[in-house]
């Protein structure tokens, strides 16, 4: 794509890097010459690159948190309702009431994890915006090595100060393999 690309059909400028180390120094480098927007894709996870592209810390601990905190109280209400209320057991004289909570603690730690769980997997997708079949990077050339052996940084079009042909200058004097614009259309062929 050429510099005279309309800055509303281009989804970011795409660099590709032969290793992480050149990606987490050209992520970092990126981001302190004052672009946000910033997105890295790697075929494994890089230890520090969250934070050299700028993202905040994720939500999804407190979720999981709040989902099994969420399970031990389902479990304990359950057990009250149904032991104490709905159908009460008379065993030698002695009635399930609250002395009976030892008893219940498996039930709350099963509807912790159960809860928890669900909450993890749930959340995560949708924190990430999953599933997601269609990605205007899909369309990037070598893109398909992102997930076997090449690592991409992307400056998004998101960045109120966004300017293409400053973005692909920027990422090629980062001295990658190769720069690409990405575009919003996807292609027909």
């Amino acid at each position: 794509m050429s510099h005279a690309a309309t800055t509303s059909s281009v989804y970011a400028v795409l660099a590709e890097f032969e290793n992480p180390t050149e990606l987490l120094d050209a992520a970092n480098k990126t981001r302190e010459a004052g672009f946000h927007g910033l997105e890295a894709y790697t075929p494994f996870p890089v230890h520090g690159l969250t934070e050299a592209l700028g993202h905040p810390r994720t939500k999804l601990p407190w979720l999981v948190f709040v989902g099994g905190l969420t399970g031990t109280c389902t479990g304990f209400f359950m057990q009250l309702w149904m032991q104490t209320l709905d159908y009460p057991v008379n065993i030698g004289g002695r009635p399930t009431d609250w002395g009976s909570l030892p008893s219940w603690i498996v039930v709350m730690f099963e509807c912790t994890v159960l809860f928890a769980a669900f909450t993890a997997v749930f959340g995560m997708l949708a924190l990430n915006g999953l599933p997601k079949p269609y990605h205007p990077v899909f369309e990037a050339k070598n893109f398909a090595e992102a997930s076997r052996s090449r690592f991409f940084l992307s400056i998004e079009s998101t960045d109120p100060h966004f300017d293409v042909a400053k973005a692909e200058a920027h990422l090629q004097a980062l001295s990658p393999r190769s720069v690409s614009v990405v575009s919003t259309e996807q292609d027909s062929a």
